[in-house]
């Protein structure tokens, strides 16, 4: 009798375990369905990461062309220009540094910022006393963003001008006024990113691409293929082209997206593991720093947008997401709920705002394979 009911208990686990390998087999299956089908004319490649504790996947997939030139297979381990979702690092880089209390959220940013940063400031209009560390991260510091300017768009195609940190910055006092009052109402900018980055090398000494990686420990986490871009450019061939409507950016020099708001090279793979590492507590010493980094902004007037530190908080066909997009089509999410990070990189950017057409499809095939 004992034996017979080992034999089925062996039986049970054996059927159980090829169940589940079965779902997962038709999981990534139907993910490169999926993948295949958002290739066309207009977007030549795509590259989809999907790491799922619940669902026991890890699993990298690319569609398409590296180039349209010259029809290079994209691979699954390409770089890519993440560009904002650099804001994720960077707001978690500032917070490390507040755990080891180098500064305060609510120090003003005039205690870092360069005197000659400050004055460019002060003679746009902005009360850079009232301006603190938090209102960078969160958006709310009023500050326009220097991405508008006349100047930026008519440079934006000169693939080899160099942008320097004051250039932006004096770009900024030269298109617009402030957006509103310091801490009243969320307002995107770039150049307030740049300034966190000025604080960040002010604080550590050391650069910004170096900060990132030493106060995160990103070799630690598993992020072998994230890293700051050399000024001059990554050109070693490894790189996804990326597409901006008819032109090829490849050539544009990384300054165009440089210093805080941009500027870090990765992979799908990576960004799914930051992501997971950031929500299991791994990127911070003390638990907490997480809650604080994702609590929300009270305003007097509501916010039709949820931006918390350095990243967005929103809704995912009803699920609770988290979020950062970049502006050459990478996007990052995660789901608390079923503890699984997606990361995207379109090689040319989707054209509507929000989220990205593949996330969607890949949630529905994970969330209808249980």
């Amino acid at each position: 009798m004992k034996l017979t009911k080992f034999t089925f208990l062996i039986v049970f686990v054996t059927l159980l375990i090829s169940s589940c390998v079965d779902k997962k087999a038709d999981c990534i299956k139907q993910f490169q369905v999926e993948l295949d089908k958002e290739v066309n004319e207009n977007n030549p490649g795509i590259l989809v990461n999907v790491n799922s504790v619940d669902k026991d996947i890890v699993w990298s997939g690319a569609s398409g062309v590296s180039d349209k030139e010259d029809k290079t297979v994209l691979k699954s381990d390409q770089t890519f220009r993440i560009a904002s979702v650099t804001k994720t690092f960077v707001a978690a880089t500032v917070l490390r540094l507040w755990e080891d209390e180098k500064l305060s959220l609510d120090d003003p940013i005039a205690k870092y910022v360069s005197e000659e940063h400050i004055d460019i400031l002060k003679g746009g209009g902005y009360k850079v006393d009232q301006i603190l560390i938090r209102h960078l991260l969160t958006h709310s510091s009023g500050l326009a963003e220097h991405t508008q300017s006349h100047k930026f768009s008519i440079e934006f195609m000169n693939t080899r001008h160099v942008w320097t940190r004051t250039e932006t910055i004096t770009d900024l006092i030269t298109y617009a006024t402030p957006v509103g009052e310091v801490g009243k109402q969320f307002s995107y900018s770039d150049t307030g990113y740049i300034l966190l980055g000025e604080i960040i090398e002010r604080i550590t000494g050391k650069s910004m691409g170096d900060a990132i990686m030493e106060q995160l420990n990103l070799k630690a986490l598993g992020l072998n293929d994230t890293y700051m871009e050399d000024f001059e450019g990554d050109f070693s061939g490894r790189r996804v082209h990326q597409y901006h409507e008819n032109a090829d950016t490849y050539n544009f020099h990384p300054s165009l997206d440089y210093y805080g708001g941009g500027g870090l090279l990765s992979t799908t793979a990576d960004l799914s593991i930051f992501y997971q590492k950031l929500f299991a507590h791994e990127v911070f010493h003390n638990k907490s720093t997480l809650n604080k980094m994702l609590e929300p902004v009270v305003y007097n007037t509501e916010q039709s947008l949820d931006y918390r530190m350095g990243i967005w908080k929103m809704d995912i066909d009803g699920k609770e997401a988290y979020s950062h997009s970049g502006f050459w089509g990478t996007q990052v999410v995660y789901f608390p709920e079923i503890k699984t990070a997606i990361a995207v990189n379109y090689s040319q950017h989707w054209p509507q705002r929000g989220v990205a057409p593949i996330i969607p499809a890949i949630l529905k095939v994970i969330t209808e394979n249980n």
